[in-house]
């Protein structure tokens, strides 16, 4: 953000709190997303406004002092860790966004019919994942307050690292087919 565009609003925001219409004029930015056409808070923190001179949208968003100056994004690719699978979703751990770690990790959620492009209705998760796997995933929109949705939807995108089962030493295991 340029320094001299940017309008400290001043109004404290919580995560859920309505900021704005989302529309050409107004656009969700950094701690912020958009539903139902408004944009709302994902963070605590103080509102800001910066207008972009060439298309004269305003960019809402939200910065909080204890806040990374990484946010997992829609489209970004984001390295998580999974910790819970159960035969609709999965649960994971979100640790870094791109090659920037995170200071601390935000919750991750892979529904089953957003694991593989082809055959969604015969996905089974615990087929794909397990719990202490790495993955690689794509943010999609947000569609719940607390989690980033993720898609393992492309060949470049899914498990990078697991553990053998019932391996004492944790050895990894190599992948055998695509």
């Amino acid at each position: 953000m340029n320094p001299e565009k940017v309008k400290e609003i001043g109004k404290i925001c919580i995560p859920g709190m309505r900021l704005s219409l989302y529309n050409k004029e107004f656009i969700p930015g950094p701690g912020t997303y958009e539903l139902q056409g408004y944009i709302y808070a994902t963070l605590a923190g103080v509102l800001k406004m910066e207008v972009d001179e060439t298309t004269k949208a305003t960019t809402v968003s939200v910065e909080s002092p204890r806040t990374p100056s990484v946010l997992p994004k829609t489209g970004d690719i984001v390295t998580a860790k999974v910790m819970v699978v159960n035969s609709r979703q999965v649960h994971c751990t979100i640790l870094c966004v791109g090659p920037s770690v995170l200071v601390r990790p935000y919750r991750g959620i892979l529904k089953k019919e957003d694991i593989k492009s082809t055959d969604k209705d015969r996905i089974d998760p615990y087929k794909c994942f397990r719990p202490g796997d790495v993955i690689l995933a794509r943010v999609l929109p947000m569609t719940e307050i607390h989690w980033y949705h993720l898609s393992t939807a492309e060949n470049e995108l899914g498990v990078v690292i697991a553990t053998a089962e019932g391996s004492p030493q944790g050895v990894s295991m190599l992948p055998i087919s695509w």
